[in-house]
């Protein structure tokens, strides 16, 4: 998973692509899964243009047989905007490669992320 969050923050979409499993289910709860690697390369595509970005502060990790667990902080970037928000992930491995890729968030965390990150941007921090 580190390696996954590596290439994601310096936009090596190559790499990152290359950790996928063809078959992935990506899926933050709540929302609809995405299913195939060119899916979720698509989203993967657009935090590596000019203006989007994204970062990441893993708190935990565990792995037990090919299930990893990661307790983090996502950070998703747009130009001078940051939004950080706590994501709790679970990673399913089949051949070396992401099978299954969950995250659950609060909506409400996010939110605020949303709102902390206007303000920084508003007040010039």
């Amino acid at each position: 998973m580190l390696d996954l969050f590596d290439a994601l923050r310096s936009r090596d979409t190559d790499r990152a692509m290359s950790l996928l499993d063809n078959r992935i289910v990506w899926h933050n709860v709540g929302l609809p899964k995405v299913r195939g690697r060119a899916n979720v390369g698509k989203f993967m595509a657009m935090l590596a243009r000019p203006a989007f970005g994204f970062d990441v502060i893993v708190h935990n990790i565990a792995a037990d047989g090919n299930v990893v667990l990661t307790e983090r902080t996502d950070v998703l970037i747009w130009r001078r905007l940051r939004i950080e928000f706590w994501v709790c992930g679970t990673f399913e491995m089949r051949d070396g490669r992401i099978a299954v890729w969950r995250d659950y968030f609060d909506t409400v965390d996010f939110l605020k992320g949303v709102v902390r990150g206007i303000f920084r941007v508003a007040v010039g921090r």
